[in-house]
């Protein structure tokens, strides 16, 4: 009774209480809004594309949980590497050093299981490539992720000619072998500008390395220099020389150093090479793409920055596809100045081919001539060849068979002595 005198006497009380009613209804309505998956023809779907809609609102662990309920569920679903991959690309939206890392692991999971998805498994190994860009340092620092990232984006490369991200990754490309070559030449100026004999060896193998793995580095003609200088500074290497300054006279004929590099081969009594077409075609289509350069506002602000400058990387020209083992040349020039062992063949005072024969250690080598296997020096008679690989491998496995041998007898001594001690 004394509510309905309420309701006679105050209106709004009535509006509220058909409120509070209708809010109540309204909760047990939304408990029933969520998708139940029983009753769909598609519980695979239902799930991937939820899990879709919470990527988009950076609901990364959630989505993830979602579409990992689908993979261990609905194993033979359509939606089963289209799950594993957004998985992988949820750890890589997160961004995070970690987050970076597991996105690796899980898009080379994703190569692995559906590497015949060609489409798909050459997007994963792209960002594969991009995970390790992304976490690439200034080239005074760690050098690990770069190496990483030159290493996928050449895998991309080689395999994936005539996909769609062929472009962006063989770009990608040059900008991680700038920021490698950098990084060496850095190092090869240190000991350059040292300028002591053995300072002046290790300049040599950084810059030759450079020059030969790194052609197009914003500074090769630099390098290529400093190489030609370094290398006439010793009478044993000064031979060499002439070969980098033509290199700069003919890949790089814009460089500063180019008007030098003639001088140089004009005073050795040698002739001037002519520009390489392919060189005038890249410098061209350098100067069309209209390549910003890093001026000095941008360099300061550069310090405070975690990644390295890629303004100065080439936008034209093949990078190199070779791993690194393949594309050192700085042994092989320090080794035909006398400092490394040489085998091979050479040419003597006489003008015939001389083949210089490994000796031991401690021993000193005598030339032969070519199609002689070796030569006494006594009797002037040639002697045969002491193979000293395969002499020191016999040796090796006769010790470790007696080693063997010595141990079984060793082992049984001991046994026989504790049955003694203990009869059963």
């Amino acid at each position: 009774m004394r509510v309905i005198r309420l309701l006679q006497m105050k209106p709004w009380f009535a509006l509220l209480l058909g409120c509070l009613l209708l809010s109540g209804c309204g909760k047990g309505k939304s408990k029933s809004a969520l998708p139940d998956l029983s009753q769909s023809a598609e519980p695979d779907k239902v799930l991937y594309e939820k899990a879709m809609a919470d990527l988009k609102k950076n609901r990364h662990e959630i989505a993830r949980l979602t579409l990992q309920t689908l993979i261990n569920t609905y194993q033979d679903s359509e939606y089963l590497a289209k799950a594993k991959l957004a998985i992988a690309d949820s750890f890589y939206d997160e961004g995070t050093t970690s987050g970076l890392t597991q996105a690796v692991a899980e898009y080379k999971d994703f190569i692995t299981f559906f590497e015949f998805l060609t489409e798909e498994a050459s997007y994963a190994q792209y960002r594969i490539g991009m995970a390790h860009f992304r976490r690439m340092e200034k080239p005074d620092r760690d050098r690990t992720q770069a190496k990483l990232a030159e290493q996928e984006f050449q895998a991309f490369v080689l395999r994936y000619a005539d996909n769609k991200l062929f472009t962006d990754a063989e770009q990608r490309l040059r900008e991680v072998q700038e920021v490698l070559a950098e990084g060496d030449f850095r190092i090869a100026r240190f000991y350059y500008l040292k300028d002591t004999p053995n300072a002046r060896r290790a300049a040599i193998l950084r810059l030759s390395e450079i020059v030969d793995r790194y052609p197009l580095y914003s500074q090769a003609d630099r390098a290529l220099w400093m190489l030609g200088e370094a290398l006439a500074k010793d009478e044993k290497t000064q031979h060499l020389a002439p070969r980098y300054f033509s290199r700069i006279v003919q890949d790089y004929p814009d460089s500063a150093f180019v008007d030098d590099a003639k001088t140089k081969l004009v005073k050795m009594n040698l002739p001037v090479p002519q520009p390489n077409p392919e060189a005038l075609a890249r410098i061209q289509k350098e100067k069309e793409t209209g390549q910003e350069r890093a001026g000095m506002l941008r360099r300061a602000l550069g310090m405070f920055k975690s990644g390295p400058d890629l303004t100065a990387a080439a936008h034209s020209g093949k990078p190199n596809l070779n791993p690194p083992s393949e594309a050192m040349a700085g042994e092989s020039l320090l080794s035909g100045a006398g400092n490394l062992s040489v085998t091979g063949t050479a040419t003597g005072t006489s003008g015939e081919p001389v083949s210089t024969v490994p000796t031991a250690p401690g021993a000193t080598s005598a030339p032969a001539k070519a199609g002689e296997a070796g030569a006494n020096p006594a009797s002037g008679t040639p002697a045969k060849p002491v193979d000293i690989t395969k002499k020191s491998k016999a040796d090796l496995e006769k010790e470790k068979k007696e080693k063997e041998k010595k141990e079984k007898e060793s082992s049984s001594k001991k046994k026989k002595g504790l049955r003694k001690l203990i009869p059963w």
